[in-house]
């Protein structure tokens, strides 16, 4: 590497975009390029994903941000790449797939799901991995295919996620990363396969499909003659495998800053709640649910609880108001009624309606894990009117980010938030009080792209450790602390007695109503 590369690439690969973003060696934004992610959906639950178009659409990104930035092949010193997490992408012979990808989002497996979960080695494989059981992982999906869809698996030489998929056409290297290795198929004590946990999938006989583990910190391979010249770069760039994409933004966001673990949560479509931690501190919970994931640290783990459904409980509520005042003969936009948020906040009352927001149909993952849980409010009365059902909403999500921080020990001393909601200062002032911790934004724009770029600054040695790369790319890019206010910290202790009461009582008639509703009328 010489003076004239200045440039890190962070490709951050979603599950309906792909983005390039090229950093300089200080963890400063330059330019960001981007290509939509396409993929299809059946009524038999799949979610499927064109490998090769996947591949097209990130070096049409790639060749996008050249556009925007000068001389960017002659001035990268490395490129590093992350993606989308859970997922089958099936390689066979010369690197070809064999079928298009399985996505997180494919809810084929559930009954194999259902039938592991069950079995008498799962809690084991629970205190391998960390990792409750759930359609989402590979694990899962390798497991109901080999029942029921052998042949899938026996023309494939290898089991890659997306970003590894990726890797392998920058590289022509296979292998996949520590992150997603333990928690899926392995031991996050280890950071490698764990024989307990394969077995206990059943898939002890395809053990073949696992590929190589690397760890991006530490090693690189050079991008190849074929990918350079798709992507516009220089062949022989040293590309970085990354983490998964939920580790490299918590990473990106401030999970750990100043040599210290905290928290980090993503308030998005769903809801992504991370504490860093050591290895001995992780808190497995009873009910076995959320992950454990690595953090390219040594020793340092996230533990993590996802909920289903964050921001699109916002977007239910608001699409409910926008489509009766357009019943009325005013139009509306989204964008406006998200500017109105703060407003109807401060002119509701500090009332007694909970608001459960389990809104997302494929139930709740987080942190307990039920299918048929659906969202409502307790406590209404004749004197609540819409701003107070707002309030309800945005405080849910706060009392939903506790529940699942609770479920991995005790509440975090500091928490870092991303995402675009948390621009709401009435989002942010709910998810403080009710955590009871202070809180600090990233100032990030692309916090996924810069957390796995931060793993390349580490492996090409312009940083000796991440603590001191986090220094320069983390710490600088978090907001002003904003400190819980006391009385509305109380008012939330109490209001998440009842939240937890609540949850826990109402599940029985979740069930009861989708047998309800699923219930078919005799024919005549």
């Amino acid at each position: 590497m010489t003076s004239a590369h200045n440039i890190i690439i962070g490709i951050d690969a979603g599950t309906s975009v792909i983005k390039a973003v090229a950093f300089d060696l200080s963890g400063r934004q330059l330019a960001t390029a981007s290509a939509r992610n396409r993929y299809a959906t059946g009524d038999d639950g799949s979610a499927t994903q064109s490998l090769v178009q996947t591949w097209i659409d990130c070096a049409s990104a790639l060749r996008g941000l050249g556009e925007k930035v000068t001389d960017l092949a002659a001035r990268t010193a490395a490129v590093a790449v992350t993606g989308q997490g859970d997922g089958t992408w099936l390689v066979g012979r010369d690197n070809r797939p064999t079928a298009d990808a399985w996505l997180w989002l494919d809810a084929r497996a559930a009954p194999t799901v259902i039938s592991l979960a069950s079995g008498d080695r799962n809690r084991a494989r629970f205190e391998a991995t960390g990792t409750g059981l759930n359609t989402c992982q590979q694990g899962a999906q390798l497991a109901h295919m080999d029942r029921l869809m052998p042949d899938l698996l026996d023309r494939a030489e290898v089991a890659l996620h997306c970003k590894d998929w990726l890797y392998l056409n920058l590289t022509g290297v296979r292998a996949t990363d520590p992150s997603e290795a333990s928690f899926t198929f392995g031991n996050f004590r280890t950071r490698q396969y764990d024989d307990v946990v394969i077995d206990a999938l059943g898939l002890g006989h395809r053990r073949s499909l696992l590929p190589e583990i690397i760890d991006g910190t530490e090693i690189s391979h050079p991008l190849t003659v074929e990918a350079a010249e798709a992507c516009g770069l220089l062949a022989g760039t040293p590309v970085c495998l990354g983490y998964v994409d939920m580790v490299m933004t918590a990473l990106g966001a401030g999970v750990r800053s100043g040599g210290l673990n905290a928290a980090c949560s993503t308030i998005g479509s769903t809801g992504v709640h991370m504490r860093a931690k050591s290895v001995s501190n992780v808190h497995l919970n009873r009910e076995g649910t959320g992950y454990v994931i690595a953090l390219p640290i040594p020793d340092i783990v996230t533990q993590v609880q996802t909920n289903m459904g964050s921001t699109i409980n916002i977007d239910w509520i608001l699409g409910i108001a926008s489509s009766l005042m357009a019943d009325a003969g005013k139009s509306v936009s989204h964008a406006e009624l998200i500017a109105r948020i703060d407003g109807w906040f401060a002119d509701s009352k500090r009332g007694s309606v909970l608001y459960h927001p389990y809104i997302s149909e494929a139930g709740e993952r987080g942190p307990f894990v039920n299918a048929n849980a659906r969202a409502g409010f307790t406590g209404l009365s004749t004197r609540h009117g819409f701003p107070d059902l707002i309030r309800s909403v945005v405080e849910g999500l706060g009392l939903a980010t506790r529940d699942c921080y609770a479920a991995m020990g005790e509440t975090p001393e500091e928490l870092r938030v991303t995402g675009g909601a948390t621009r709401s200062n009435a989002l942010r002032r709910s998810l403080s009080a009710a955590v009871g911790a202070p809180i600090r934004q990233s100032l990030r724009e692309e916090t996924g792209a810069a957390g796995v770029a931060m793993m390349a600054a580490v492996a090409v040695g312009i940083y000796p450790t991440m603590d001191d790369c986090i220094a320069d790319w983390v710490t600088p890019f978090l907001g002003e602390t904003e400190k819980p206010d006391s009385a509305e910290a109380e008012r939330f202790d109490r209001l998440f007695a009842a939240y937890a009461d609540i949850r826990t009582a109402i599940a029985p008639a979740w069930d009861k109503l989708a047998a309800a509703t699923n219930t078919q009328p005799d024919s005549a």
